[in-house]
């Protein structure tokens, strides 16, 4: 239960933290944070977290990072799904918090946006499906190759939640204009929740493409990672 409370926390601190900067800083009139500091912001949530609960629960923050590590060969099959739930709960939970503090601003309206990911009529940048999805297929591969390489027994120890935090960063760099930057179901069904309609309908996609991408990762890690004999 220690794993599972430390994965809901990690979670919920994730998306408060990078949902709550685009929410409520990204566009704040005049000293707006912009999309750097919303990549900012999802990084040192991740890194913070990795010290504060890696050695509690190895801070996964998130269902397709739980599953890359299952096929990689760093996690048991038996704790997948409690993890997968304390993850999503710690991301509807935070939802929930971002929601009351934003609400409290008039002219609210969480269905125009709260930070949810999407595609085609609904991503920043107005990028197809197609798009979406290799955008979060490639992107989560390789965070799952990071992650999985940072981690090794082999990897410098004690600066993979640097790597980590900053390879989150780098994706959010890249791939906000395009899907908002999900690489995590925990974090899109957080604010997709609140926000209702397309959010929930496009949901699926951000289940779907990081799985994929994780388990591309642990394949791809297995093979340029495994030791020479």
């Amino acid at each position: 239960m220690q794993k599972y409370g430390a994965e809901f926390f990690g979670t919920f601190w994730l998306v408060l933290g990078g949902c709550g900067s685009a929410v409520l800083a990204a566009a704040f009139p005049d000293v707006g944070i912009g999309l750097l500091g919303v990549s900012l912001a999802f990084g040192l949530t991740v890194l913070t977290m990795a010290y504060t609960i890696g050695h509690i629960s190895g801070c996964h923050l998130n269902p397709a990072v739980s599953i890359g590590l299952w096929m990689g060969g760093r996690f048991p099959a038996k704790e997948l799904v409690p993890y997968i739930v304390a993850q999503v709960f710690g991301g509807i939970a935070a939802g929930g918090v971002l929601y009351l503090i934003a609400s409290g601003k008039a002219g609210f309206d969480a269905s125009a946006g709260f930070a949810s990911n999407g595609f085609a009529e609904h991503s920043p940048g107005k990028y197809s499906l197609l798009a979406a999805l290799v955008t979060e297929v490639v992107m989560t591969m390789m965070f799952l190759i990071v992650i999985l390489g940072a981690t090794d027994k082999r990897a410098p120890q004690g600066f993979a939640p640097i790597a980590i935090g900053l390879c989150l960063t780098l994706i959010h760099l890249v791939s906000i204009p395009v899907t908002n930057t999900s690489v995590n179901p925990a974090r899109s069904t957080g604010v997709a929740l609140f926000a209702g309609g397309w959010a929930l309908s496009q949901l699926w996609l951000f289940w779907v493409a990081p799985i994929i991408g994780a388990v591309l990762g642990a394949l791809v890690y297995r093979f340029i990672g495994r030791k020479e004999d």
